[in-house]
């Protein structure tokens, strides 16, 4: 156990002793800081701090896309470093070393994750003295409306960052796997609409329909999908993407 903590503790150090890596940390937050300090100084009637926390979360795109980043390069960086070698000699298994990304990839989404909700409480608490609605769906409270949203939003997240990681795998290029995991984070509503399971009994198989669980918390699926349906299909999914990436992994000549 202590050397496989030493392996994650590796890919961590790998992480966070790039500078992108704070750059991306700092515009989580920044950006959600200038948009609100806009929205401050725009709008004639104040909205109270759970409102505008709800409404920060839009933000949480930016969790996904450097999440995405992280999971895209952690393995097809080291071919382009030509450090796989390196770890290759070393006696650890595959499967571990592959492992040790993927969890390390999970707590740098995590981190986000925090500081994103950290900043985005901050920021709704200080700036914002309204008067919160209490109209929200399904009978939520401000609190849990936002904290399921943000909940729904990971899942979402860990899907698309799994994805990048298999891709990594399989290209061993950081630049396809950031390309097609951006791709599915912003073509899949445009996916969504034009395959819809009520014209297309199948497509409610299809992964993109299945994505932003958030919509089951104003309503039902349609084609009779349920929110469990959804995550167990997404759940497949995710075990077919990590199957996949450790068998090419694990299979194929990673030292060539």
């Amino acid at each position: 156990m202590g050397n496989f903590l030493q392996l994650i503790n590796n890919e961590n150090m790998k992480i966070y002793r790039r500078l992108r890596t704070w750059v991306m940390m700092g515009l989580v937050i920044l950006i959600p800081a200038l948009i609100a300090v806009l929205m401050k100084v725009s709008m004639n009637n104040e909205p109270g701090p759970w409102d505008m926390f709800s409404e920060l979360t839009v933000m949480y795109v930016l969790v996904s896309i450097f999440s995405a980043v992280i999971f895209a390069d952690i393995v097809a960086s080291e071919f382009g470093w030509g450090t796989i070698k390196l770890l290759l000699i070393r006696p650890w298994k595959r499967g571990k070393i592959l492992l040790s990304k993927l969890l390390a990839g999970i707590l740098f989404s995590l981190l986000l994750t925090v500081l994103f909700m950290a900043v985005d409480f901050i920021l709704s608490f200080a700036l914002f003295h309204g008067t919160s609605s209490s109209s929200y769906p399904g009978g939520h409270s401000a609190f849990s409306y936002s904290m399921e949203m943000l909940l729904y939003r990971y899942v979402d997240l860990m899907v698309i960052c799994i994805f990048a990681f298999m891709l990594s795998t399989l290209f061993r290029s950081s630049g396809i796997a950031i390309g097609l995991a951006m791709f599915i984070l912003f073509a899949r509503n445009i996916f969504q609409l034009l395959l819809d399971p009520e014209r297309y009994s199948w497509a409610k198989y299809v992964l993109f329909t299945n994505m932003d669980l958030s919509r089951y918390m104003l309503g039902s699926g349609t084609a009779g999908m349920t929110l469990g349906f959804s995550a167990v299909v997404l759940a497949v999914y995710v075990i077919v993407f990590l199957a996949v990436s450790w068998i090419v992994f694990i299979k194929r000549d990673v030292a060539a």
